[in-house]
């Protein structure tokens, strides 16, 4: 098949491993927060690739960034380091709490390589006595069999055989029962500081600080999965910035290379030597191209005026989801924060996010759901106020048309 062939949906099912049921629709070009499909006919992108298109599609920073690094160099494994991993691990310990960096590809591998780590410190310090993971329910941490163990929701992990061992699924916001779990043998506690897939939950104050609390108590890491939450998502660079609670490791991928695949686990000195050399590794971590656009990237959604323009954008998100309420109410709450929010659906209208997703799509507009009673929104960091304003008109006529 020549690369300029037209191809269509349905060779998607003659060729490809039927674990997606994609949309009918190809995209074809994007640009900002548009997006033009294989029949040109546009949409707004409110979805932004499930929280990676920080900046939009084709931001010049971005592109400028990957076709500079094309004409220098592509790939060496890591049997040699390269210049944009080392600027880009550089601004990553500038920007956080950590001292090391170690590069992957998403942020599945983010996860296994924090999970390993917490598990190879267990070890190596207490006895291998010490190896239980607590994790919640509902959560999300990738799809690597370890990674879909932990996360807390089974319908994931289930049917793959026997799976990783010692791991706890808890109650995402219940200190009590956490408190009466946990124990000296717990390796860590593994979390998203602002629950995503399990339908946008956010951590109360006095929970984000017990569980840091109960972590020194016993001796277990705190590890934050913030692949989706972090690089500026929520107002701040990373989430754990706006909870007064430092994590022991940090995961990190989606909008960290704005499109281009890229993960990362950040973590101290002192937990990082316990991954000496042979005990972890990554062909294409750290890779030129992915750690050139990523620098890019990073350099540009952690300004200030970045920063301050997602909480911006947040109350425009609010405001107009407020205003298709006012009319058509089917919306209990809307939750999150910062450009990661998700409307929660009234009891009547229980079940249906899926529906409103394609009723979405019909009028040109992209979200997503996050379960099937909440509509998720995690579009660019950048989002111009005309495209969130037209996204809305689209939205609600969309709920107009299922609310007849």
């Amino acid at each position: 098949m020549a690369m300029d062939q037209k191809v269509g949906r349905e060779l998607f099912d003659e060729v490809m491993v039927p674990c997606y049921s994609p949309m009918q629709i190809i995209p074809v070009k994007g640009r900002g927060s548009r997006i033009w499909d294989q029949e040109d006919r546009e949409y707004v992108d409110f979805a932004g690739g499930i929280a990676v298109s920080c900046l939009g599609h084709c931001h010049p920073i971005m592109v400028d960034a990957l076709k500079s690094q094309a004409d220098k160099l592509w790939h060496l494994s890591n049997v040699m380091t390269n210049e944009p991993a080392l600027r880009l691990a550089k601004k990553l310990t500038e920007l956080t709490f950590a001292d090391k960096v170690f590069f992957a590809n998403s942020g599945g591998e983010a996860n296994e390589a924090a999970l390993k780590l917490a598990r190879r410190y267990a070890v190596d310090k207490f006895g291998p006595e010490k190896s239980e993971i607590i994790s919640f329910k509902q959560g999300f941490h990738g799809r690597t069999f370890f990674t879909v163990t932990v996360g807390g929701q089974s319908a994931y992990s289930d049917g793959f055989g026997p799976k990783p061992g010692d791991i706890t699924h808890m109650v995402y916001n219940d200190l009590e029962s956490l408190a009466e779990h946990m124990s000296d043998r717990t390796c860590a506690v593994m979390m998203e500081p602002l629950q995503g897939e399990g339908g946008i939950i956010s951590p109360t104050a006095e929970f984000i600080q017990g569980v840091r609390e109960l972590c020194d108590k016993h001796n277990a890491l705190l590890i934050f999965d913030e692949v989706q939450t972090g690089n500026s998502r929520t107002g701040t660079f990373y989430a754990y910035e706006g909870l007064g609670v430092t994590p022991d490791i940090l995961s990190t991928a989606k909008s960290l290379g704005g499109g281009f695949p890229i993960g990362a686990m950040l973590t101290t000195t002192e937990l990082a030597k316990h991954l000496k050399v042979g005990t972890h590794g990554s062909t294409y971590g750290g890779n030129p191209l992915a750690c050139a656009v990523a620098e890019a990237v990073v350099d540009e959604i952690s300004k200030p005026e970045v920063l301050a323009g997602v909480k911006e954008r947040e109350q425009w998100f609010r405001d107009g989801l407020a205003q298709i309420n006012a009319k058509y109410p089917i919306f209990a709450e809307v939750r999150g924060q910062g450009l990661l929010l998700g409307a929660a659906l009234t009891e009547e209208w229980q079940g249906r996010a899926r529906d409103i997703l394609v009723a979405a799509g019909e009028e040109g507009l992209m979200v997503l759901v996050a379960g099937a009673n909440v509509v998720r929104f995690t579009p660019s960091l950048v989002i111009e106020k005309a495209d969130i304003d037209e996204g809305m008109a689209r939205l609600e006529r969309a709920i107009a048309k299922l609310y007849q």
